[in-house]
């Protein structure tokens, strides 16, 4: 586990990783519908689940559903952002990157970077909160799809 910043007392190692498996169910999901792997929630300060999503351009045709902006448009309007968390299961994409920094989410719990960075540097430079969890878990789910739809994948992340 990497992050920036001080863990923050009142959410436990454990914690984030029982909100990662809210993310983890969602990505399973997208995966089973024929999508990109990719599954996000956002969090009260409380630990109080919001809303989660999922990557569904594939299934919906629509390029801008990434697990994060999916999770965000559930959870609906709140007054603020600043103590909510948004746990991903991968690095957020620099799409997904902004919308942090648009509504001042100030801690993002990441399931993994290794396969895809994203903008995990740019926010922590910008004072979010980022702690990565490493985990072989979501690193071997998007993996499996890489291998399987390269073409998607470069697709999703904007590569040709």
């Amino acid at each position: 586990m990497t992050q920036s910043g001080p863990m923050q007392d009142d959410q436990p190692l454990d914690e984030y990783r029982a909100m990662l498996q809210v993310a983890l169910e969602e990505a399973r999901q997208g995966r089973a519908e024929g999508g990109v792997p990719i599954g996000a929630a956002l969090f009260d300060a409380t630990g109080a689940l919001l809303a989660s999503g999922r990557n569904r351009r594939v299934q919906q045709g629509d390029p801008s559903i990434h697990g994060e902006t999916d999770a965000f448009r559930r959870a609906g309007r709140q007054r603020t952002y600043r103590d909510k968390i948004m746990v991903t299961t991968l690095a957020p994409c620099w799409y997904c990157s902004g919308l942090v920094r648009q509504f001042g989410i100030r801690t993002v719990v990441v399931g993994e970077s290794r396969t895809f960075s994203g903008g995990v540097e740019w926010l922590r430079e910008h004072g979010v909160t980022v702690i990565d969890l490493d985990s072989a878990e979501c690193r071997e789910l998007l993996a499996g799809f890489i291998a399987e739809k390269p073409e998607v994948w470069n697709e999703d992340i904007g590569e040709e």
